[in-house]
């Protein structure tokens, strides 16, 4: 048998804080041949992410490693600052998580690729442009001669992930470590970087080392797959045996929380709480002389009724308008068309005139990290809405109905002295949920809410919703680009391209037999059997 291309033995990584030692990899052992894709499975804190960065030696002084990681029978763990400098980005490199924070903003990505190729390759000038060219044409980069001058901001984020691929393939790697590579992308753009990696592997014959937490993803595109939790590997071997048979109960529990369910339809003649008619969302995006502006118009006329109990899952690609008409519907945009809640026109309505509604029309954002207030407590936070809409409230009577709301979406109400940087991020979803939920809305616009969670979470986050729902008769719109929750927490469904409603239904008609070839390219990229 020939020798692996990377050798994991017996990997440990500790942390030497002042409160004291926190093992983050335990002892962990796998092996990647030439060509393969071996994928690195597991939830936030794993030490997935730990394990890949101690390949690449680049954890901080306070991490000790011990155990081997041998490339090509080369101890990592041994050689020099110097040598490592020399092997990575030449024998291996790195694709990382958000390409945003990973690329220099005040540097145009053609001189960022080139960087590399001179720093490895001693190519600069002429010769450098023509390759950072050919690489950005093999990643799918549109118009490279002109995308060459383009500032990181100024590409979406499908493109400053391929900008990634090509600055890490720039030197042809035998090893390339993907560290959730498609993790904040649309399922499209998921689909579309997979098949570039695998195609790119092809190409050069490369290894890669696949981290990820989405194990929809893993199925397609791995040969063996390894499984962490706790910084230890409970279960590996090869993919389709793994998904087939898990052995570990950990492997179960993480391929048993796949979103699954569906939501019955609520009556048609249920009263309608919020609609709108013919809604238009305009940007002005140049002021020209004589009071002419141009304008970019993200929402295009749009019918939409949403009855009281119901949920109407809205999906579609990154700028296909979901946020923005979700924001127009609670009139946090200003927008063109008719917009009814119940009775009530508030087309026209201002701030203060939208105020007295405000308690009954709440809103759960995508990262609550950044929209709970870090210098609040979590008491403080969900108690700040009352405050404002019901002042009649004494505090001991605020103090009552805030620990309520954490008891009804299952967190210890002891825990509301703390800060949100203390908690999970399924833990700070569920405050989010709170303090929408501490107003007793009748309405709830979910924008996002469980894009950014382990599998395991997500579903905690779909019961928590599905439960509140049946128990209030809540009515939800909720926005995401994951079509398996969609699926398992809407009866209605809008598929949005491009401003515009292409598609609509009930979730059963959308999922089973999709009309139109946008929503079936969606459904195909999220690999979702349409007939199940």
């Amino acid at each position: 048998m020939s020798t692996p291309l990377l050798e994991i033995d017996n990997l440990k990584v500790d942390f030497e804080l002042p409160t004291g030692t926190v093992s983050a990899v335990k002892g962990v052992s796998f092996h990647i041949d030439q060509g393969e894709t071996v994928a690195l499975v597991g939830e936030s804190g794993s030490g997935k992410s730990v394990t890949s960065t101690a390949l690449m030696r680049l954890l901080p002084e306070m991490a000790k490693i011990s155990g081997a990681i041998r490339l090509d029978g080369e101890d990592l763990t041994q050689v020099s600052a110097s040598r490592m400098r020399r092997l990575r980005g030449n024998e291996f490199s790195m694709i990382f998580q958000e390409p945003m924070t990973s690329l220099n903003p005040l540097h145009r990505i053609g001189r960022q690729i080139a960087e590399v190729l001179h720093r490895h390759r001693g190519v600069s000038g002429s010769q450098a442009r023509t390759r950072v060219l050919e690489l950005l044409d093999q990643v799918g980069i549109p118009e490279p001669e002109r995308r060459i001058s383009s500032y990181p901001h100024e590409l979406s984020g499908g493109q400053r992930q391929r900008v990634m691929i090509a600055m890490a393939l720039a030197c042809e790697p035998r090893l390339l470590i993907a560290d959730e590579p498609t993790t904040a992308l649309d399922v499209t753009v998921q689909a579309q970087i997979l098949d570039l990696l695998r195609n790119l592997q092809k190409r050069y014959g490369m290894a890669i080392l696949f981290i990820t937490h989405d194990l929809s993803l893993v199925r397609r595109f791995a040969e063996r797959v390894c499984v962490m939790r706790y910084g230890e590997l409970v279960e590996s071997g090869e993919t389709a045996k793994v998904f087939n048979d898990p052995q570990h109960d950990y492997t179960r529990m993480l391929l048993d929380a796949e979103p699954r369910g569906s939501k019955a339809a609520v009556a048609e003649d249920a009263p309608v709480l919020l609609s709108g008619q013919d809604v238009r969302v305009r940007f002005t995006t140049k002021k020209r002389l004589f009071g002419k502006s141009d304008y970019f118009e993200a929402v295009r006329g749009i019918d939409l009724t949403v009855r009281r109990g119901q949920t109407v899952g809205i999906v579609g690609e990154s700028g296909s308008g979901k946020s923005t008409l979700g924001r127009a519907l609670l009139r946090l945009l200003k927008s063109q068309g008719q917009l009814r809640f119940e009775d009530t026109d508030i087309t026209d309505f201002d701030k203060s005139r939208m105020r007295p509604l405000r308690s009954r029309m709440q809103v759960v954002f995508q990262d609550p990290f950044g929209s709970l207030s870090p210098r609040l407590t979590v008491g403080e936070i969900i108690s700040e809405g009352l405050k404002v809409h019901f002042p009649e409230l004494d505090r001991r009577e605020r103090e009552a109905r805030v620990i309520e709301s954490l008891e009804e979406v299952a967190l210890d109400p002891a825990m509301r002295k703390r800060y949100p940087h203390e908690f999970s991020g399924g833990q700070r979803q569920r405050i989010a949920i709170a303090r929408a939920l501490v107003l007793k809305p009748d309405f709830l616009l979910l924008d996002e809410p469980t894009s950014a969670l382990d599998r395991s979470v997500q579903m905690t986050v779909i019961e928590l919703l599905r439960h509140l729902q049946q128990k209030y008769n809540l009515t939800y719109v909720f926005i995401s680009h994951d079509l398996a929750v969609v699926r398992a927490l809407s009866d209605t469904v809008l598929v949005m391209k491009e401003g515009q409603v292409v598609e609509q239904g009930s979730a059963e008609s959308i999922f089973r037999a999709p009309q139109e070839a946008y929503t079936k390219a969606l459904l195909k990229a999220a690999f979702l059997d349409t007939a199940a």
